[in-house]
């Protein structure tokens, strides 16, 4: 498979995103901008994927420094480090675990894991202690500690695969966490084969192929599912819809999709998703966040976003195999959890 972007590209943007890098470590979104503790985590992996790990390792201090005492972080920081929104999202939560085994696979070495590990053991705390009964995981808690009315698909998901990672991790350092595993079949479960005990948030492009994405279904179902709401959520030629009902074309979708199809052994028509959006590419390197059609208005008006061009070199990187990392996305190395009664062809409520 042609790669769809080159080594000196892709480099380009991951320079995009090392220069909004701020000297705490910090990844905005733009220059000025907020972070948020998923799209840090999805930068610094772009970063380590180009070799860039000392970036990237000050972005894994920065979680370091900011993490609260129950092992959450706040869901955005302002550019200036104070708190811009203190509600805490499990999912968001999660990530460093991706984060972190990513790192592990980049480098070839366990040093940084074992400087981090109780900054991933706390925040696995925090996500586990917010699991339903059903295995889904309630979305958010706000700041006074009032748990979120309800779970969401693609949270839950990506969850999912970040306690993998977590279990990896641990296994990684010679340590067992066979409570993880656990929590990981039940989580399992819920996304497979239990829609109601999610918001129904079907308009989203990300609650169609984030269960495929994390790896909770097989892959025959994996693929009906893509295959059902491909007319609706892809605009051919031009990339992923954000929303169903909208002419919206985001890049972070559209990587995240392509990542989905190579999951199903579907290399070519992943790397079509990833050629349509090379429109969206600017001269430095960096991507817009969106486009609208067919006006191709930017929307957010003329964002270019680190998390979207981290979005694609991770995709870029998964499609070519080109870094000792790329195969993570493909579930390579990662535990499936613990669930001695997971039967897929018993159980009859699909999502």
């Amino acid at each position: 498979m042609t790669a769809v972007l080159d080594h000196e590209s892709l480099q380009a943007t991951a320079d995009s995103i090392e220069e909004v890098q701020r000297p705490n470590g910090m990844i905005p979104w733009f220059p000025g901008g907020h972070a948020d503790p998923w799209n840090h985590v999805e930068a610094a992996m772009a970063l380590a994927t180009a070799g860039r790990t000392a970036a990237a390792e000050r972005a894994y201090e920065w979680l370091a420094t900011t993490q609260l005492e129950c092992g959450a972080w706040h869901n955005y920081s302002a550019y200036d480090g104070s708190t811009e929104d203190a509600r805490l999202d499990t999912n968001v939560c999660a990530y460093v675990a991706t984060g972190m085994w990513h790192h592990v696979l980049a480098t070839g070495s366990t040093d940084v894991l074992g400087e981090m590990w109780a900054v991933v053991e706390k925040a696995m705390g925090f996500v586990l202690s917010w699991q339903q009964p059903g295995g889904e995981l309630l979305w958010s808690v706000d700041p006074d500690g009032t748990p979120g009315r309800y779970a969401l698909l693609t949270g839950s998901s990506s969850a999912y695969f970040s306690l993998r990672c977590a279990v990896a991790c641990a296994e990684a350092l010679g340590l067992e966490r066979p409570d993880w595993e656990l929590a990981i079949g039940r989580l399992r479960r819920a996304i497979a084969y239990s829609p109601h005990s999610f918001e129904p948030k079907h308009r989203f492009a990300m609650d169609w192929y984030y269960p495929v994405l994390c790896g909770a279904l097989e892959a025959r179902r994996g693929g009906e599912r893509i295959d059902d709401r491909w007319s609706e959520l892809v605009m051919e030629g031009r990339g992923v819809r954000c929303v169903a009902d909208r002419p919206w074309v985001t890049v972070a979708e559209t990587a995240e999709c392509a990542m989905a199809l190579l999951t199903l052994g579907r290399p070519e028509q992943a790397a079509r998703l990833l050629e349509w959006t090379q429109e969206q590419r600017q001269d430095d390197g960096s991507y817009t966040t969106g486009l609208v059609y067919p006006q191709r208005h930017t929307f957010p008006t003329d964002e270019r976003s680190t998390y979207s061009a981290a979005a694609m070199v991770l995709a870029v990187d998964c499609l070519s195999a080109a870094s000792p990392a790329s195969g993570l996305f493909l579930g390579d190395s990662l535990p499936f959890g613990l669930d001695v009664e997971f039967d897929d062809e018993a159980l009859e409520e699909p999502a």
